[in-house]
């Protein structure tokens, strides 16, 4: 994966690049294999709901209380990634997540659903933000927005892949006789565990350990970094404790605000990705537009194709003009506006155009927001922060879905819990967009009188 670098040092491009290639490609394809068992649910729906009995609103109950184990167990998570490095954690997250996505083949009642979505979000919390992390500890912060936006390419990668992929694991299974969505729940899970144990042997906890770089790109990158956590706000003469950084990112009043702004960008991810299958195939009834299986799969991929090119292209411009607050703010915004007004025209290829512009405008805010904790989170507190606003934010994933799934049950059209989801998004984009733009100090002010920049008082 090339990055374009101007005046900058042949150390520095050689370094970046290196890194790039060993770190990005591996961690996008597990993203890729996390948000394949995550949202397959979504296909399976279209089949599964009828086999075993699950309304619109416990199908939204269990596709969004996976957030909810991944709220519970997401800042414990990033504090023992903290402890045990970034190699050993993220492996046990992919096993166990592997088994337990490999067990929703076999549920046979809407509790075994619910109970294994809940386990699925307990087992996978701490991949997302622990990669954040990772990569705050091996891209200078003038990468990040297109280090995050390269590593967040698995998302739209898994629908594109996962779509058709899904659908038609489930047109197999039934030719051959098998339950075609138990088939694709199985068959998906299998990666997820292969790889959890390739993730142990192949990733770098950080760039001290790191004998694939040169000792030249090894030094530059370390003092490079050194340097980054230097001009932060620093304690002169007493340094605080793990237990004060974790205390103090858990009160901080900037951290809460960025959780709350994630929570209303990402519910427009979420309700994308659990229900716009579902959408598609309401036309019928709405529309007596009749869309089979395999158009439905290849259909849903293509807003995540268009929204590939769109954030990778928006998060390379926020890091040229080095701004973060109006591209996401202004992207999310965009969003809120396209898909509220693609439903209120209510035609069929409006709404997926209404989609369409939903991914670009979502994706492209997300990948730019991430650029700003690393900027001003440190060390554990850093881990802390990251895990906290990831995980407040994902809530957003156990709020619309199961919102959308009883208004529709209620009012029998997917439109009221989508005006919804766009109204979140709205508030969220218009929240980045207020944000404070000072750094975030989780120094305890109590500890000395004398703080200061770059360690100098």
């Amino acid at each position: 994966m090339t990055i374009p670098l101007t005046d900058v040092s042949d150390i520095e491009q050689q370094t970046i690049k290196r890194v790039t290639k060993r770190l990005i490609p591996f961690l996008v394809l597990l993203f890729v294999v996390a948000f394949l068992d995550r949202n397959n649910v979504g296909f399976a729906a279209l089949r599964m709901n009828a086999d075993i009995g699950i309304s619109q609103t416990i199908y939204g109950l269990g596709a969004g209380i996976f957030f909810l184990g991944y709220f519970m167990f997401e800042v414990p998570s990033n504090i023992l990634l903290h402890r045990y490095g970034a190699r050993v954690w993220i492996a046990r997250i992919m096993v166990t997540w592997g088994i337990i996505a490999g067990a929703m083949g076999f549920l046979q009642t809407p509790v075994h659903f619910i109970s294994l979505r809940v386990l699925l979000g307990i087992a996978e919390a701490g991949f997302f933000p622990g990669v954040i992390y990772l990569l705050s500890l091996w891209f200078p912060s003038r990468y990040r927005a297109r280090m995050i936006a390269s590593f967040y390419l698995g998302v739209p990668i898994a629908q594109i892949v996962g779509a058709p992929l899904s659908v038609g694991l489930m047109e197999l299974g039934d030719a051959w006789g098998f339950v075609g969505w138990r088939l694709m729940y199985i068959v998906e899970a299998v990666p997820a565990v292969i790889l959890g144990v390739v993730c142990y042997f192949y990733l770098t906890d950080r760039p001290a350990d790191a004998h694939w770089l040169t000792d030249e790109q090894r030094n530059w990158l370390i003092n490079t970094l050194e340097q980054e956590e230097r001009s932060k706000p620093l304690v002169v003469g007493v340094q605080p404790t793990k237990g004060q950084m974790i205390r103090k990112a858990l009160s901080n009043r900037q951290v809460w605000m960025l959780a709350l702004v994630y929570f209303g960008i990402t519910s427009g991810s979420n309700a994308m990705n659990f229900f716009m299958p579902t959408v598609l195939a309401s036309f019928r009834e709405s529309f007596g537009l009749e869309i089979g299986l395999m158009q439905n799969g290849l259909i849903t991929a293509v807003p995540y194709a268009v929204a590939a090119v769109a954030m990778i292209w928006w998060s390379r411009r926020s890091d040229r003009l080095q701004e973060r607050h109006w591209h996401a703010g202004g992207a999310a915004m965009l969003a809120a506006v396209a898909i509220a007004l693609a439903l209120l025209i209510n035609q069929p290829w409006i709404i997926v155009l209404g989609f369409i512009f939903l991914a670009m405008g979502v994706y492209s805010a997300i990948n730019v927001f991430w650029a700003v904790p690393g900027q001003v989170l440190t060390g554990v507190g850093a881990a802390v922060g990251i895990g906290l606003i990831n995980s407040i934010g994902n809530l957003s994933g156990f709020v619309g879905p199961y919102l959308t799934g009883f208004l529709f049950n209620v009012t029998g059209s997917y439109t009221p819990g989508f005006l919804v989801i766009a109204a979140l998004v709205g508030m969220g984009g218009l929240g980045m967009v207020l944000m404070p733009r000072n750094k975030v100090s989780l120094i305890d002010p109590s500890l000395t009188p004398i703080v200061a920049a770059g360690g100098k008082a």
